[in-house]
């Protein structure tokens, strides 16, 4: 089409010059008219090479893009399907990963989306988009990159989207200010449109050449896993029955962090969490996850429970296991946690622990607990009973109230008690089916149907 329109531009010149050179000279109308169409005819040229020009830029592409059948936006990715599934086990059951030369990719592998929460992280989010890049395209695996500003004040914001002008697979996610790490990655998942969802922190800690063994892992479950992490221990869950898991966790091992501050805390508190919850896991704090879409689009987050992912997927029903990941020391930046943090993390305990085991029936925690109390009035009400006939034969009626009152008093304080719990429990319930039914919420989850 380029090559015709050259060719009309040629025909207009060659008129434009007959007209000026001829003997009998040509009407100067003619001949300006013939000037504009010249003008117009370039200026469309002009036009169209440009739109040739970004249409041929503007697709998910990677370093080997003739390999590649990637969506052009993140509107018009495709789902995951079983035979999906089944052609990408093929292609990736002999993946060496991000060793070797790169794998022969299969067109419709499941898209990734790797989100990447951010507060003052510009000085490591160029290396990481980076890396994160050429590890996924070294193995296959067609991506996006989803970097989450939340409120950062040194820039972050402006150097994402000088990125993003030169990168179209990476997507920028701006909030208006410092939302917490919990709402930035559910930003994340919001906007995410890939079959398989990757975070991982901004602080260059987490190493993204980890990433294609977390995918394997989840896609293909054991099968998918390779030379000596063969032998690794799966903690929790089981695999899917057409082979690999909802979400993978990494377990840094190996953790680069002060003993005291950090990895002598994290470890009490997975212990606690895996107790309280039921999940046990080695490193509930890694960022670095994989996680099936349909899971992450099932889950709400709220407050501070990015902490607690696995136990909010175990309760939709989720296969999770984990898998061991490199860690490296904090090389640049400043690390935003410290201890003030414990008692937001116990506080945000209790809220799991509560939606755990009663989520959708919550007067079986409430009503225990009312006639407990209730149970308490009673025998302190025996007690006082037994007190003023004891007093009242001893000293008389007149002091069989004064000796008795304090429990009089316990009783009457008890049955208050057992009558607020009760209520509070008929009003979690009202509270719980509205949300159910505002939402059009079921109380189950689906994995798949067949036939």
């Amino acid at each position: 089409m380029a090559s015709a329109s050259r060719a009309a531009l040629d025909c207009v010149h060659s008129v434009v010059e007959v007209l000026q050179t001829s003997s009998h000279g040509a009407p100067t109308l003619i001949a300006s008219h013939v000037r504009a169409s010249r003008r117009s005819v370039e200026s469309v040229i002009r036009a169209r090479e440009a739109v040739f020009s970004r249409s041929r830029s503007d697709s998910w592409r990677r370093p080997d893009v003739s390999r590649l059948s990637l969506p052009r936006a993140p509107s018009t990715v495709h789902r995951s399907t079983p035979g999906r599934q089944s052609a990408a086990r093929s292609a990736l059951a002999t993946s060496p990963g991000t060793s070797g030369p790169p794998v022969e990719v299969v067109p419709d592998l499941p898209t990734v989306s790797v989100v990447i929460p951010l507060f003052n992280e510009a000085r490591s989010i160029p290396i990481l988009v980076e890396r994160v890049g050429d590890v996924l395209s070294r193995a296959g695996w067609p991506h996006e990159v989803i970097c989450v500003d939340d409120g950062s004040s040194d820039g972050t914001s402006l150097l994402l989207k000088a990125m993003a002008a030169e990168r179209p697979e990476l997507r920028v996610v701006v909030l208006r200010r410092n939302f917490g790490q919990t709402a930035a990655m559910a930003a994340g998942f919001d906007y995410a449109a890939g079959d398989f969802i990757v975070t991982l922190d901004g602080d260059l800690q987490n190493d993204p050449s980890d990433i294609p063994r977390l995918l394997r892992l989840l896609l293909l479950g054991r099968k998918g896993v390779v030379g000596q992490e063969a032998g690794a221990r799966w903690v929790t869950g089981r695999e899917r029955d057409g082979g690999g898991y909802d979400m993978v966790c990494g377990w840094r091992r190996a953790r680069k962090d002060d003993f005291f501050s950090r990895n002598l805390p994290s470890a009490l508190a997975n212990l606690l969490i895996g107790a309280v919850t039921g999940v046990r896991l080695h490193d509930y704090g890694c960022s670095l996850k994989a996680y099936r879409g349909s899971l992450v689009r099932s889950m709400r987050l709220y407050g501070e429970l990015h902490r607690f992912l696995p136990a909010l997927a175990a309760m939709e029903g989720a296969s999770i296991s984990e898998l061991e990941v490199q860690h490296h020391p904090r090389q640049v930046g400043v690390s935003k946690y410290n201890l003030s943090r414990t008692p937001r993390v116990l506080m945000d305990l209790l809220t799991v622990a509560f939606l755990t085991r009663f989520r959708d029936r919550p007067m079986h925690f409430f009503g225990p607990l009312a006639a407990l109390t209730l149970l308490a009035a009673a025998v302190f009400f025996v007690l006082f009973c037994a007190a003023a006939l004891k007093a009242a034969a001893a000293y008389g009626v007149g002091m069989a109230m004064v000796v008795g009152a304090a429990h009089l008093v316990a009783s009457l304080e008890f049955v208050v008690a057992g009558f607020v719990l009760f209520g509070l429990g008929l009003v979690a319930e009202l509270c719980m089916r509205t949300y159910y039914e505002a939402q059009g919420r079921s109380v189950y989850r689906v994995r798949e149907v067949a036939n």
